[in-house]
């Protein structure tokens, strides 16, 4: 990214809100790569443009694998919060994160978390779902609970939709230089072999939930068990997955190109360019209002009926590519796990709810649950942390 465009998207982005405080976040590829020079220079325009009494955040999503203690440093004096990416223990996460020369990265990760540790970094964990891990929920939980100390975790699925050419590249191996990599687009109904099955993946957030809710609620915040509860309280679900409508998780290229999705950096969501068309302007366009309600309006009739719709909503777009059960286009390839994954919180998720409206604390479901089958609790009662607003 040049410095024209850098300084066009802070601007921008700072004149764009509304709010007294304002996050700008910063993923890849791989954003480290770019150097701590380009950061620099990011942090002191965002100081340019940001008004008095408005609070800024930088956000960076990151590999870990290039983090020393001068970016160590440089994060905490900048209040960045990290998200480092690895995929639970080592053969787990080095099954499919390896470095270009395929070598695995699993303890260049592990040092960038006990860096960011010394130097009281923010950081979260992000851990993509695939098949060398989803069998193994409890381990990969403990895992960042009890070895990576780390309270702060998201579960990502991952689903790679492919024609039969990018299929055979795929499994075959990306980096086989034999193969030139064709452009990826969210289209085709296979789904690669690291691609996490459905009902798997309904199996790994239930595992996961049943050892959290009895012993962790107020200790380890999950982002997807958090949206969730959310929705229970009849609250705007906080992440664009399981809202109505989407449409503002936009991705910005080095270029300026304003694209409609992360999800969707394909050329037909491509909203225009920053450098000749404000940003607030391309938000606000036809183009991408019928590409955020598009999600709400396509929804089959077998989601539209569903029981959990309110806490699903179809989930993402990009995942709706097989057919109902009557043979509607546009259900989510997710949508078994989903549901079972859903239908089997209901309970615990109204007593925390209940619990939250009466001006309690979240965590009091533990001793409830415990109540209930007295051999399966650790403890009576945890510590609680504020986490998006509510008190869990």
């Amino acid at each position: 990214m040049s410095d024209d465009v850098l300084e066009a998207y802070i601007k921008q982005v700072v004149e764009s809100q509304r709010s007294d405080q304002i996050t700008i976040a910063w993923q890849g590829g791989e954003p480290t790569l770019m150097g701590l020079d380009f950061f620099r220079r990011a942090v002191a325009l965002a100081r340019k443009y940001i008004p008095l009494g408005v609070t800024l955040e930088h956000t960076v999503q990151t590999n870990g694998i290039l983090l020393d203690e001068e970016w160590c440093e440089f994060l905490r004096e900048n209040n960045f919060l990290v998200g480092l990416s690895i995929d639970g223990p080592r053969a787990m996460h080095d099954a499919y994160r390896v470095d270009k020369a395929g070598a695995p990265t699993f303890s260049k990760v592990m040092r960038a978390a006990r860096l960011m540790q010394d130097h009281r970094v923010e950081f979260n964990v992000l851990c993509t779902v695939h098949d060398a891990n989803v069998g193994h929920p409890l381990e990969v939980y403990r895992f960042f609970r009890d070895e990576l100390k780390t309270h702060f975790v998201q579960f990502i699925p991952i689903v790679e939709r492919a024609t039969p050419q990018l299929l055979e590249i795929a499994n075959e191996g990306w980096g086989d230089s034999n193969h030139k990599r064709p452009l990826y687009t969210q289209s085709g109904e296979l789904v690669t072999e690291r691609t996490v099955k459905p009902e798997q993946w309904g199996e790994f957030l239930i595992a996961i939930f049943d050892e959290w809710v009895r012993r962790d609620v107020g200790e380890v915040y999950i982002q997807l068990f958090e949206s969730s509860l959310a929705s229970w309280l009849g609250l705007p679900a906080s992440l664009c997955i399981f809202a109505e409508t989407c449409g503002n998780a936009l991705a910005l290229e080095h270029n300026g190109d304003l694209y409609s999705c992360d999800h969707f950096v394909e050329p037909k969501f491509r909203l225009g360019n920053i450098k000749q068309q404000h940003m607030v302007q391309l938000v606000a366009s036809d183009q991408q209002r019928a590409f955020g309600n598009a999600k709400r309006d396509t929804l089959p009739r077998y989601c539209r009926e569903c029981e959990v719709r309110f806490a699903c909503n179809g989930e993402c777009p990009r995942n709706r590519f097989i057919n109902t059960p009557e043979g509607e286009p546009g259900l989510n390839y997710l949508c078994a796990g989903y549901k079972a994954f859903f239908k089997h919180i209901d309970r615990p998720m109204k007593i925390m709810a209940d619990l939250l409206r009466q001006g309690r604390e979240a965590a009091e479901v533990i001793p409830a649950l415990a109540a209930e089958r007295p051999e399966s609790a650790d403890r009576a009662a945890v510590p609680v942390r504020t986490v998006s607003g509510y008190r869990i």
